[in-house]
């Protein structure tokens, strides 16, 4: 994996904070040039300044509206010339029951979790498919098992890998590389931005982010699983034991889940 990134072309959605900003190190680390798209320029302005890099690209796009996306790609290709590698990290989460839900909180995970990926692939893809490069889709386990008080992530996650699996099938024997990455549960920004049955970020996270999975870890293991031209990488014990079980015992499962979602602190489900 020393040399695969070297002069390649990675572009990442989402990239100023978490998993994005540590994939962003990542690959820079590895001799790559990194192009990043966020919705806020202080935060991008702050990660160029901390990295201090000139391999690295940044422009304020938000990958729900489908002209930033186009905007966001045309701009990688006009500084560095091609696209190798697609990275469809941008994501947000949610907390509340269904019958508690404006219903626009689903739409905006779609928009940004779902939207967002088939935009940033939809223009991104000729120029992979040229290179024989890969398109990669940051998912969860949500995106395998429905979990409680979720309905819309779990929605687009479901959502991103079916448009993935079925974009993978496609390009059986184009040269592309098509997978999807289940992290599990990962200490980043996420559960603070996740939204309340109104769409406001819930501006806490219910876990102790300190016992999870680092972003750090969560990239490396990711650009490995790149540079080897996975399918899937599923990450964490939990996370490979859930997706098992979902398989094999989805009633169990029903009742694992709802008890372990019950337990959180502030759970819908109390």
């Amino acid at each position: 994996m020393k040399t695969y990134f070297q002069n390649k072309t990675v572009v990442i959605t989402g990239g100023s904070s978490g998993i994005g900003k540590a994939l962003v190190t990542e690959l820079l680390a590895h001799g790559a040039n990194v192009a990043v798209c966020g919705r806020k320029q202080a935060a991008l302005t702050d990660l160029q300044q901390e990295v201090n890099n000139t391999r690295l690209f940044t422009f304020v796009a938000d990958v729900s509206i489908e002209a930033e996306c186009k905007a966001f790609i045309e701009s990688t290709i006009s500084k560095f010339g091609k696209i190798d590698i697609l990275i469809n990290n941008a994501g947000i989460s949610m907390r509340a029951l269904f019958r508690d839900l404006d219903v626009s909180v689903l739409k905006s995970l779609m928009d940004i979790n779902f939207w967002g990926t088939v935009y940033c692939t939809k223009f991104a893809y000729p120029s992979i498919q040229a290179n024989k490069g890969t398109i990669v889709g940051v998912s969860s386990i949500a995106g395998y098992r429905g979990l409680p008080a979720r309905t819309g992530y779990s929605a687009s996650k479901f959502a991103m890998q079916g448009f993935l699996e079925a974009l993978r099938t496609e390009n059986l024997h184009t040269g592309v590389n098509v997978m999807w990455v289940c992290p599990g549960f990962t200490a980043s920004n996420i559960r603070n931005t996740a939204l309340n049955p109104q769409g406001q970020a819930q501006s806490e996270t219910p876990l102790d982010e300190g016992k999870l999975m680092s972003a750090e870890a969560v990239a490396a293991a990711i650009a490995t699983a790149i540079a080897k031209r996975k399918r899937t990488l599923v990450l964490t014990g939990q996370g490979k034991l859930t997706v098992l079980l979902s398989k094999l015992l989805p009633g169990f499962l029903d009742k694992m889940v709802y008890n372990h979602f019950k337990k959180e602190p502030g759970s819908p489900l109390q």
